[in-house]
């Protein structure tokens, strides 16, 4: 019997209510949003559920949406694969940007212990009771966090950089 998009999305409303919304089919990977207060026990039900059996964590990852209301300027995404059923599972979990945490899930997934990591060090996203979050990939002395959305992209007092070489104009050279 194959894994159906409806058999999870009754179960997790079933269990989780409110706290598990906007599901919806993106490409192969069905999709849902969540609490984030809610993502242990939702991480934990995934993997733990004998019909579901979400026991692979592909992917955790932070993303920043600067134009959004404080409340949904950030979000962490993860990835979840069911090998038995080759079903692929994404949930997002929408957080505060005057300060973005989450509880992390390392104890679930010790995969997510880098994952989770990587995260913090390039959005600042505080992942409440990780064994060791500190940063990886960047200098420590750092104090951005360089994936976030807050600088230019490019420099305007640059003179090496003629808009018109690079098709960024309407009038013609």
């Amino acid at each position: 019997m194959a894994l159906e998009n409806t058999l999870i999305q009754d179960k997790l409303i079933e269990t989780f209510n409110n706290d598990v919304f906007n599901f919806q089919q993106e490409r192969d990977i069905f999709s849902l949003e969540a609490s984030a207060d809610k993502i242990t026990a939702l991480i934990l039900f995934l993997k733990n559920d004998p019909e579901l059996k979400f026991h692979f964590l592909t992917d955790l990852c932070g993303i920043h949406y600067p134009d959004n209301e404080s409340e949904r300027q950030f979000a962490v995404v993860y990835h979840l694969h069911n090998w038995y059923e080759n079903k692929r599972l994404k949930i997002k979990v929408y957080l505060n940007g005057e300060k973005p945490e989450i509880k992390t899930i390392s104890n679930i997934f010790l995969s997510s212990n880098w994952m989770e990591r990587e995260t913090f060090d390039f959005y600042g996203i505080d992942f409440k009771g990780h064994p060791q979050l500190k940063r990886i990939l960047n200098m420590d002395e750092m104090q951005s966090h360089p994936m976030r959305k807050e600088f230019p992209l490019e420099d305007s007092g640059r003179t090496d950089k003629d808009d018109r070489f690079f098709g960024r104009t309407t009038t013609n050279c």
